[in-house]
């Protein structure tokens, strides 16, 4: 399915994200791939806050806000609930962010994988806890200013959250971006066929916490792709798959100094980045 082909009912619309939201286009794209019947779990976190304003739901579809800790646990829940009434054509799907998913989610993630629960887990990586304000999560990358890291940017590297979910051995998980459509959306098309925990983790670019303008999204998001900053992959069956070559790894420099949050980053820095995207 190409964006073309998709359904054109909306599912995630009239929300309050801030203008350029990458994590809105994830959501989005997702809930139109999976349809109407999708039932969505979402942590305290940016779409949360966007898509629940009383007396406004931005949910086409149903959809639960869960406690920030436990949105795997949650989808656990829904989903043994809605298999013992015999309901077997409502998918749970959940939305959670960096944070919500390799720092404070985490161990409920991690239970619901290792008892091969039903879920497709969805995590839009924008990179900190930007809803709160700017700070570091365990998925900022090396080198990016937060509110908690303002001086010389973040010291530690990304967690490999593709890695820890593979360690468990789920039938499917991929990384995707939100520059390059057609794979996100070929991506879920599979994970929506596939039975037991399925992941999909998908660069978000923020242009409020990243400092790029709210039309550069997708270009940025594409860029990430393309200097090799940010892998396209799938982990199926026990094996690893790379779904596309970085065509401009030269350009990774170019590609950090566009956004604020790197404006610390030196050359001296250039090859512990490169070293820690890989």
């Amino acid at each position: 399915m190409a964006v073309k082909d998709m359904d054109e009912r909306e599912f995630f619309f009239g929300h309050k994200a801030c203008a350029g939201c990458g994590g809105s286009i994830a959501v989005r794209i997702a809930l139109k791939v999976i349809g109407m019947r999708a039932v969505a779990v979402l942590p305290a976190g940016c779409m949360s806050a966007v898509g629940f304003n009383f007396p406004q739901l931005a949910f086409a579809n149903n959809a639960f806000i869960a406690p920030f800790a436990a949105t795997a646990s949650v989808m656990t829940g829904i989903e043994a609930g809605l298999r013992r009434r015999g309901i077997t054509d409502a998918p749970v799907v959940g939305f959670a962010g960096d944070g919500g998913t390799a720092d404070i989610g985490l161990q409920a993630l991690s239970g619901a994988l290792d008892r091969g629960d039903n879920i497709l887990y969805i995590c839009y990586d924008n990179e900190a806890y930007m809803n709160t304000g700017i700070q570091k999560s365990g998925l900022t990358p090396l080198g990016a200013r937060t509110t908690t890291t303002p001086v010389h940017g973040n010291r530690r590297a990304k967690k490999d959250m593709m890695a820890i979910v593979a360690a468990h051995g789920v039938p499917y998980a991929a990384s995707a971006s939100v520059g390059y459509l057609d794979d996100y959306i070929r991506k879920l098309k599979k994970a929506a066929a596939i039975r037991g925990p399925r992941y999909i983790h998908v660069f978000a670019p923020c242009p409020t916490g990243w400092g790029i303008a709210t039309d550069e999204t997708v270009e940025i998001a594409r860029e990430a792709v393309d200097v090799g900053l940010w892998p396209l992959r799938e982990f199926e069956n026990g094996e690893w798959t790379v779904n596309r070559v970085p065509s401009r790894p030269q350009d990774l420099l170019e590609h950090l100094k566009r956004q604020r949050r790197f404006s610390t980053l030196n050359t001296d820095n250039l090859e512990e980045i490169k070293n820690a995207s890989r």
